[in-house]
């Protein structure tokens, strides 16, 4: 049979390191795949497999199309097949490199075939503000996976940190209250484990094999579902964080049905980006009327898509071509008159200006006189974003 297989990524690489010497301490026959990339400007990836007892083998792979996590891609799924091989293996544990995707690599398992059980963010709650707060290219940190690589620290930490449904958390006496609520704001769904909280560690395996799992490891082996998981982060149904504000902490939620004024909305940008440590949701150009638009904001940089057609531009006969998810989560907050269009924009931070805030994006919506006129005479008011979206 072959192994469960658990993703244990994150930034904080002291903790990230932690969760899983807690994973191997706490399953028997578990396994540790770690890919290391911060040689790849030399031309490989060095790829290691160890277990409680240290390192069983090691070895390079050459890069792919000199990217590295094209690399990681070809190698992964043959070397877990090959421990699935070894019957003693209960748990394969990947541990990613600092910044490599853990969204893409629970993807790439299971297209191989394989089940991933658990997907677990490492996080020390002391140094999520400053994560989040950085703007800096992940190649100015050393921590890029390609040379094409444009991600910065900020929106790659937050990526993480929202995707996972487990986050592993460091005990660190330098976090205050104001961090851990942070984190709990920005991620008020998941299920924040203790690393620290472990099994039997330094017992005999066979003693901690009759132990009950410790509830990290009941969290690595307790199942996930990959296209939930990818559902749950695109901007028309993904599960935002809800009003919040305690230990000088703010969460604003803003839903509108009104389409934004394009370009008095570009004219704030910057005031909005630098308004809140991390912002992101869905919103509506009143010249785009039929685009649904993803935002996604961290570490002052703000980042703009289109995210396809709203589910009521689209013709009765597609939507059987939309994912049931997104078609459930249209449903429960249809409108008579725009169907699922709308602004549902999130912003979280300490010390927000949260009346500050909600004016500055209510005088960029359209006015009633703006309003009244329709679609066909929104759609000729000036494309702002043309640029930004590159149309």
């Amino acid at each position: 049979m072959s192994p469960s297989v658990a993703v244990v990524g994150g930034l904080h690489a002291e903790a990230r390191r932690a969760a899983v010497a807690r994973l191997l301490a706490d399953v028997p026959a578990g396994v540790v795949l770690h890919h290391d990339l911060a040689g790849a400007v030399g031309g490989t990836v060095v790829r290691t497999v160890r277990d409680l007892a240290g390192i069983r083998s090691a070895g390079e792979t050459p890069l792919v199309n000199d990217c590295a996590c094209c690399a990681l891609r070809e190698d992964l799924v043959p070397e877990l097949r090959r421990l699935a091989g070894d019957d003693t293996t209960r748990l394969a544990i990947v541990e990613l490199w600092d910044s490599v995707e853990p969204k893409a690599m629970a993807e790439v398992i299971t297209a191989g075939g394989l089940t991933v059980t658990g997907v677990i963010t490492a996080v020390d709650p002391a140094l999520v503000r400053p994560y989040l707060g950085n703007g800096d290219d992940l190649a100015e940190v050393g921590l890029a996976a390609a040379a094409t690589d444009r991600r910065t620290v900020a929106d790659t930490f937050a990526r993480r940190l929202e995707y996972a449904p487990v986050l592993a958390v460091a005990d660190s006496p330098e976090a205050d209250d104001e961090d851990r609520e942070l984190l709990a704001q920005l991620h008020p769904t998941v299920r924040q484990v203790p690393i620290g909280h472990g099994g039997m560690v330094g017992a005999p395996a066979s003693a901690r094999a009759s132990a009950a799992f410790s509830p990290l490891a009941a969290a690595a082996l307790a199942g996930f579902d990959v296209e939930a998981a990818a559902a749950a982060q695109h901007p028309a149904c993904a599960l935002l964080p809800a009003e919040a504000d305690n230990h000088g902490v703010s969460t604003l939620v803003r839903n509108r049905r009104r389409p934004f004024h394009s370009e008095r909305l570009y004219a704030a940008l910057e005031d909005l980006t630098c308004a809140a440590a991390r912002s992101r949701g869905r919103f509506w150009l009143a010249d785009k009327p039929d685009v649904l638009l993803h935002w996604d904001a961290a570490g002052g940089a703000l980042c703009v898509e289109s995210a396809g057609p709203w589910l009521a531009a689209l013709p009765d006969a597609a939507w059987e071509m939309v994912p049931p998810v997104r078609r459930a989560a249209a449903a429960l907050d249809w409108h008579p008159e725009h169907g699922d269009c709308g602004n549902h924009l999130v912003f979280t931070s300490p010390g927000l200006d949260r009346d500050g805030l909600a004016h500055l994006l209510e005088s960029c919506l359209l006015t009633d006189a703006e309003y009244v006129v329709g679609r066909d005479a929104w759609k000729r008011l000036p494309p702002a974003f043309d640029t930004l979206l590159e149309v």
